[in-house]
């Protein structure tokens, strides 16, 4: 495993990882304890072993509601054709916390975060202990969900270069003891990469890279005119949608600054898949047909599937049978080519 190592400034290069690659908690006061109790996740480091439970996780996706990483869960199953023993179904581990949602699907973990910052935050502290006690290696966090576009149609899959606030910074800032702490909010920019090659040629929409504000509120903060406060005119805020489109912005959403910070923070590979549900250029409200927003939503599942399954697949955690078909080699041939990927697979699969 390769070390994690400081720059001369103390800010963490993007490749680098702490020992042996198990995720180290940066409070000494964890160790003194009897036992952590993880009470968002109605788990314990005495009450559970979670090292049985959870040490062969890989990959920890989130979304905002129960109701979507419940279909995410059944939906990873299919695709890795991960079983379940006979007479069991799929559990909601996190059921009686009554505040998160969180199944697991074989090296994959799908919990739901809720809305805004403060929510996501209190997961990310109970999740990265979690991999601690667990005695996770190298785990892969992704961010899966919906966002309003900044000159983006509809349906668009946006990939998160970095996170920032609304002075547009990449900072996260947070009140500690009355003073401002201030982190970096960084994703990981191999894995950013590496899923916007997965975008395929066949695709019935665009994938996108781009810079995402993350806001505190859903309304005003997002230069809404149809909250119940509004002291703005649609002139002032569409200057104000104009000048992010003209920094880079191409999303918007509440979550990301958080997310960035604590797994960059944590020395965890991390990255943002959002679909844009409105182009906020064009209007405020969503008038999007239920169905269509489903298939929408499903967009950055399957991007952040087929990473999991090529993963899996060159691990030799899927079997290969002897054709090329979607399943056996994932359906990467639209871009084999390219990087040889699916010519590896198949000589595997001979």
């Amino acid at each position: 495993m390769s070390k994690y190592n400081s720059s001369s400034n103390g800010q963490q290069d993007e490749t680098d990882y702490f020992p042996e690659g198990f995720v180290q908690l940066q409070n000494p006061h964890i160790e003194l304890m009897d036992q952590d109790i993880l009470y968002h996740l109605a788990l314990g480091s005495e009450s559970h072993d979670l090292i049985e439970m959870f040490g062969d996780i890989k990959f920890v996706c989130m979304g905002g509601t129960p109701k979507r990483v419940e279909q995410f869960a059944n939906y990873i199953m299919e695709e890795i054709g991960h079983k379940l023993p006979t007479g069991t179904t799929l559990q909601d581990i996190s059921k009686f916390s009554y505040r998160y949602s969180m199944y697991k699907v074989g090296p994959v973990l799908s919990i739901s975060h809720g809305m805004g910052i403060p929510s996501v935050g209190i997961l990310l502290n109970e999740v990265v202990k979690l991999m601690h006690h667990a005695r996770v290696q190298d785990p892969i966090f992704f961010r899966i969900g919906t966002s309003g576009g900044i000159g983006v149609e509809g349906g668009t899959v946006i990939l998160s270069e970095e996170a920032v606030n609304e002075d547009l910074e990449p900072c996260y800032e947070l009140s500690v003891l009355g003073k401002k702490v201030r982190r970096p909010a960084k994703l990981d920019k191999k894995l950013l990469r590496e899923l916007k090659s997965l975008h395929h040629k066949e695709d019935p929409y665009e994938t996108v890279t781009g810079k995402t504000m993350c806001t505190l509120d859903f309304y005003e903060g997002q230069g809404r005119l149809d909250g119940a406060f509004c002291h703005f005119t649609e002139t002032e805020k569409m200057e104000y949608l104009q000048k992010l489109k003209q920094e880079g912005i191409v999303n918007i959403e509440m979550e990301s600054l958080a997310f960035a910070a604590m797994t960059h923070a944590a020395g965890i590979r991390s990255a943002i898949v959002c679909v844009s549900i409105v182009d906020r250029l064009k209007g405020d409200q969503i008038h999007t047909p239920k169905e269509v927003l489903d298939e929408w939503q499903m967009r950055p599942q399957q991007l952040v599937a087929r990473y999991i399954k090529r993963y899996l697949q060159m691990k030799g955690r899927i079997s290969f049978d002897k054709t090329c078909g979607a399943f056996s080699c994932g359906g990467f041939c639209s871009i084999g080519i390219e990087n040889g990927m699916c010519k590896e697979i198949c000589q595997k699969a001979g």
